[in-house]
């Protein structure tokens, strides 16, 4: 079964075509990144304005590394996916009515898809051994939550945050500190060469509950930040060093111990932020230690992209969870929350 997918919940324009749900034949992305840079952040209106100027290109791009052309479509693609929320409007609208276009023009059947169910089963699509049940970590610029997965379509949601999600707080982070956005790569590169314990920062475990909190370590930068000299790069090594270490491990302490209360032996982290690299090895190193499998994507299938999408998609036709534009109205839900199916 291949399925042609559509991605534009946010600032990534991504398309791809994945065959039976792990065999990618293309996942084409277009980032917006230089477009969002000077603004620190991502402007919804330019966001969907460029999803508007790419999305024909970036489905074109996908069919054609895939082999397939308009031509041959209806031959070779046996469903349309696309995510529908959540995300910011705009953006979702432009990739939900392209779908739709396609599906009502070739006839094929539609599936729409929650954007953080795509993020939960990214890492499945290179480790054939994820297998639910198995806690998901979604740690991404919009999300952090902490879900069991006790099958495709079968879910338990344990936590999110109450504020600013993970990669929020390292975006805001860099821009307190005069760095370049995205916030979380330069933290990252910044952190290697600095002293984690230079400035000690609170790790809010907001113990009783699975709910993270990042706003007040934001906060503490802003206020450390003041005092120090931030022009010293030196000084904002350590900052970035002691930042990162405060939420890798408050994201990784939480997840350790959701894992090992409800007796989950399989950890799966999604989203952009597990592409951090101390993250990355804190997980790897407690969850070695607890004697936790952990599965991580890699950095292609962390961020945003299609190849996610088709993946749930392709599992949801299965399920038979699929219809036809001509018979059912598809709306965005920008607030979406992870729902069972």
């Amino acid at each position: 079964m291949k399925i042609l997918a559509i991605e534009t919940s946010c600032d990534d324009t991504s398309s791809a075509v994945v065959e039976n749900g792990t065999e990618v034949l293309s996942n084409i992305i277009s980032s917006q990144i230089p477009i969002h840079a000077k603004y620190n952040g991502v402007v919804p209106e330019l966001a969907s304005r460029a999803h508007i100027q790419n999305v024909n290109i970036v489905v074109e791009n996908a069919l054609k590394n895939a082999g397939i052309s308009f031509e041959t479509f209806s031959d070779n693609i046996d469903c349309i996916s696309c995510t529908y929320g959540p995300g910011l409007a705009g953006s979702l609208l432009v990739g939900v009515m392209t779908a739709k276009t396609l599906s009502y023009i070739y006839k094929k059947p539609l599936i729409p898809i929650n954007h953080i169910e795509g993020h939960i089963f990214s890492a499945a699509i290179e480790n054939k051994n994820l297998k639910p049940p198995f806690l998901s970590v979604v740690i991404s610029g919009g999300h952090t939550e902490l879900v069991i997965i006790k099958d495709y379509g079968k879910y338990k949601f344990l936590g999110g945050t109450r504020d600013d999600a993970c990669g929020e707080a390292f975006d805001k982070a860099a821009k307190i500190l005069g760095l370049a956005y995205p916030g979380g790569p330069i933290i990252d590169k910044f952190a290697k060469q600095g002293n984690p314990d230079a400035v000690k920062f609170t790790r809010p475990m907001l113990k009783g509950t699975w709910d993270f909190s990042f706003s007040g370590i934001k906060t503490a930068v802003l206020n450390y930040s003041k005092k120090a000299d931030i022009k010293n790069q030196k000084i904002i090594n350590d900052i970035c060093a002691s930042f990162q270490q405060a939420v890798a491990e408050t994201v990784v302490t939480k997840a350790v111990a959701a894992a090992k209360e409800f007796s989950l032996n399989s950890v799966a982290l999604g989203g952009g932020v597990s592409c951090n690299s101390q993250i990355r090895e804190m997980f790897a190193s407690e969850c070695k230690k607890n004697k936790i499998n952990l599965f991580l994507p890699s950095p292609v299938f962390c961020t945003d992209n299609a190849a996610m999408v088709a993946h749930v998609a392709y599992h949801k036709a299965l399920k038979k969870k699929f219809y036809y534009p001509s018979k059912n109205v598809l709306s965005i839900k920008p607030s979406l929350e992870l729902e069972n199916w």
